[in-house]
């Protein structure tokens, strides 16, 4: 297995992203953007009693319990910093706490994905381009502004108008903006501002110019 260019260490933030194959959408429901979602928020932990799959048949009781007891433990891999969803690719700001946490974390993310995926579509193969792509976060000025680049993708890509853009579900913005962070952890990036009204700004700011770096992200998709 070749060498990942960017080293994944721990303590260490990471913009990370992939796509669906030849550029395929890969969420097309509501239950499959949840799904992804479910994914995120199971797969953090550590020392997993069950794969989600299994999780997912038990009773709702049952598996209550056993995410407030990995919640209570809080032993983590990674610490989600934002998320956004699209139609055919997502991105996630993200921190690794353990060894290898990243690398693990989005195995388990992307297999179990996928297999919900092709189950339901009756197909086979995979559904990710390739390995995700890493970008190390340097400093903390580039952290805030990878944030707002990662909120901004659905309003710069034409998936939601303006009015509709901070309600949008499959992103962590609008967690930043009414404190139901839930399985985030955005201070971080929070505490750069006086209050999360001050952030959401600072992310409408660069709307416009946002949509010049959605030409960015499209060349840095297909390397």
């Amino acid at each position: 297995m070749p060498l990942r260019k960017t080293p994944l260490a721990n303590g260490e933030y990471y913009h990370l992203y992939n796509r669906g194959v030849a550029l395929q959408p890969t969420f097309l429901t509501k239950r499959g953007y949840e799904r992804f979602l479910f994914c995120l928020k199971y797969y953090r932990f550590r020392n997993l009693p069950f794969k989600l799959s299994r999780l997912l048949q038990i009773s709702k009781d049952e598996r209550e319990s056993i995410i407030k007891s990995l919640v209570k433990a809080d032993d983590k891999s990674v610490e989600l910093v934002a998320f956004c969803l699209m139609p055919n690719h997502f991105h996630i700001l993200i921190r690794q706490l353990t060894e290898g946490g990243i690398s693990q974390f989005m195995k388990q993310i992307t297999d179990s994905y996928t297999r919900y995926f092709n189950t339901k579509l009756d197909r086979v193969g995979p559904l990710f381009q390739g390995a995700f792509k890493a970008v190390h976060i340097e400093n903390n000025d580039q952290l805030i502004h990878v944030s707002r680049y990662i909120h901004l993708n659905p309003l710069v890509s034409y998936v939601v108008r303006e009015e509709d853009f901070q309600k949008y579900p499959w992103s962590s913005l609008k967690n930043y903006i009414n404190g139901d962070f839930q399985f985030i952890n955005p201070e971080i990036v929070l505490t750069n501002f006086k209050s999360p009204q001050d952030y959401l700004k600072f992310v409408m700011d660069q709307a416009d110019y946002g949509k010049e770096l959605e030409k960015i992200k499209h060349l840095t998709l297909e390397e």
